[in-house]
């Protein structure tokens, strides 16, 4: 007997086969000038190499798909981590703008409105401009933009929550998602159904999973608006914990045994023969903190973590399969257009034991669904991937997620801010997987969503003040083969680490070091610092990067109000790295 996922993922795919080999009369006689429909999807802390497309040995077979069918960018930058990434891909708008210059969970803690880490409500939304425009708007997946109480366990009712800047009260017609900005896969807290808490009992339930289902439902029902809709589907995917079903686990559990060093080599090599990257760009050197593979000492723990990782993306790029195949089924597909991209670079974050007597945080359960203690901690002696353990894939696979780049989320080198974007609208881009190397950035799909669905920008927040113009550039250029004329600089700040790019030119630091500076057309991955040999570019760069930090708000690093464990900006070294170094 199949269940109720299984069967509407049966079904699905069924019908999007009958559509693809005899198109309904619907989708046929469709009015070539209606406004085209949007899905914007996002993955979770991913690197740059993670998808087939981009050169990995993960399957990722619609994501493919949707790269042979469309445009993949080479040179796209999100924000270095999760809140200031969704901010400012929500806003058009620099996080900082946003008031997301860090995260949600220092609200309070700066009286710098740049650092509030609550969604700012005199800027506006993707989804608030569309609907007003007409758009059916819904969303499945992590929200992160607003402080959760910590109270708020799986069961809890959210009584006395402020929901002034949850979904619905954003621009959203429909929501199914986290709140926060992480869960437990099996049992996520802070769930809700529009604004209602609810939680999921069924015993295969699995959020990857709940998360692509739901937006399958919400597109059923925007169908029958008779409007162009707007769905932005958010996964948690990739993100930690290392939680999967153990079908897909298994698939991948033999894959990585040889090791990391080889998984950077290969997907470099591939990225080399797609085109992505120029071969007088090298491979980084592996991060010092990381032996090489033979060294390694909990090898069968190592590959274990990548496996699980690998099948979060793999359970990932199958709900968007199912979203694809909605949009097949309703003879949408032609006139949607479909982004993939990721909030931040590949995730160098260990998780740590509880420390004894410690306040658990509300997306680490104390116990599964059928009460089995959940242990937290990258503890080589526990196999990650069940419900029972809440573990991190770490610096060494982080390094390979991020081929063939420098460092991590947090961080403004390429590692940390270069993210995949797929984009796909057959009767908008009429590309067949073609690779632009033009730049775009996360702040540039505002204007891109505004200038596909010709709507007006609003001139009113729901704080009744005028917005600030967007900050980004429309890619509708780059869809017609052509280039953005007046990209301009781009800028970068978290947590100290600072960035500005101009053309060719990248002036880059990871706090607390010096500027470095690269040129990105000889040197992408930056192995080559010139900062000595420029002194006029580094001083001219940085000028512009304190007028920028001066025009959003952006504070030096660290603030006075920065708690002592922030400050130092460093990853640590992991206990079982230490072993490795022994």
């Amino acid at each position: 007997m199949k269940n109720r996922r299984e069967f509407l993922r049966d079904s699905l795919l069924t019908a999007a086969a009958v559509s693809v080999a005899q198109p309904s009369l619907e989708a046929a006689q469709q009015d070539t000038t209606k406004k085209p429909n949007i899905v914007l999807i996002l993955a979770d802390d991913m690197g740059y190499s993670d998808i087939g497309c981009y050169g990995s040995e993960i399957d990722t077979p619609t994501l493919d798909r949707l790269a042979s069918e469309g445009l993949r960018f080479s040179q796209f930058y999100n924000s270095p981590r999760c809140c200031p990434s969704r901010a400012a891909l929500l806003s058009g708008l620099y996080s900082h703008q946003a008031h997301m210059g860090m995260m949600t969970d220092d609200h309070g803690r700066y009286p710098y409105p740049s650092y509030d880490g609550n969604l700012w409500k005199g800027c506006v939304t993707i989804a608030e401009a569309l609907k007003a425009g007409g758009y059916h708007t819904m969303m499945s997946g992590k929200w992160h933009l607003t402080p959760i109480d910590e109270r708020a366990k799986p069961d809890a009712d959210f009584s006395g929550v402020d929901k002034s800047n949850w979904p619905l009260q954003r621009g959203f017609n429909r929501y199914y998602g986290i709140i926060a900005g992480a869960a437990n896969y099996y049992d996520p807290a802070t769930l809700v159904r529009d604004n209602k808490p609810i939680r999921e009992t069924a015993p295969d339930f699995y959020f990857t999973d709940g998360i692509a289902d739901n937006a399958v439902e919400f597109l059923g029902e925007a169908g029958k608006t008779e409007k162009p809709f707007f769905l932005y589907a958010a996964f948690n995917a990739p993100h930690w914990p290392l939680q999967a079903p153990e079908e897909t686990v298994a698939k991948y559990r033999a894959r990585y045994r040889d090791g990391w060093d080889a998984h950077r080599k290969s997907r470099h090599a591939k990225q080399l023969e797609m085109g992505l990257l120029k071969k007088e760009w090298p491979l980084t050197e592996r991060d010092p903190r990381v032996p090489d593979w033979p060294r390694a000492s909990y090898k069968d723990w190592e590959a274990e973590r990548m496996a699980v990782y690998a099948a979060q993306v793999d359970r990932l790029d199958q709900g968007i399969g199912r979203i694809v195949a909605k949009l097949e089924q309703m003879g949408q597909l032609e006139n949607t257009l479909i982004f993939f991209m990721v909030d931040n670079g590949g995730n160098y974050e260990e998780i740590g034991p509880l420390a004894e007597g410690a306040k658990r945080p509300i997306f680490i359960p104390e116990k599964t669904k059928d009460g089995k203690p959940v242990v937290s901690g990258n503890n080589p002696e526990i196999m990650p991937g069940p419900a029972t353990t809440f573990q991190s894939y770490g610096g060494p696979w982080g390094n390979v997620s991020n081929t063939p780049f420098r460092l991590y989320k947090h961080y403004a080198h390429e590692g940390g801010i270069s993210s995949p974007l797929v984009a796909h609208w057959p009767r908008g881009i009429h590309a067949r997987g073609a690779i632009t190397h033009q730049l775009g950035h996360e702040i540039d799909i505002m204007a891109t969503c505004l200038a596909v669905s010709g709507v007006s920008y609003p001139t009113t927040t729901i704080a009744g003040t005028p917005p600030p113009p967007p900050e980004g550039k429309s890619l509708t250029p780059v869809f017609r083969g052509g280039a953005v004329a007046d990209r301009g600089m781009l800028f970068w700040e978290h947590e100290g680490n600072c960035a500005v790019r101009d053309g060719k030119w990248k002036l880059v630091s990871a706090f607390p070091n010096n500027w470095e500076l690269y040129d990105m057309e000889a040197d992408r991955t930056e192995t080559h610092n010139l900062a000595d040999e420029f002194p006029d570019q580094v001083a001219r760069l940085q000028t512009a990067y304190r007028a920028w930090a001066h025009r959003v708000g952006a504070q030096p690093w660290p603030m006075p109000e920065t708690p002592p464990g922030q400050r130092n900006g460093g990853l640590g070294l992991p206990e079982y790295l230490k072993h490795d170094r022994s």
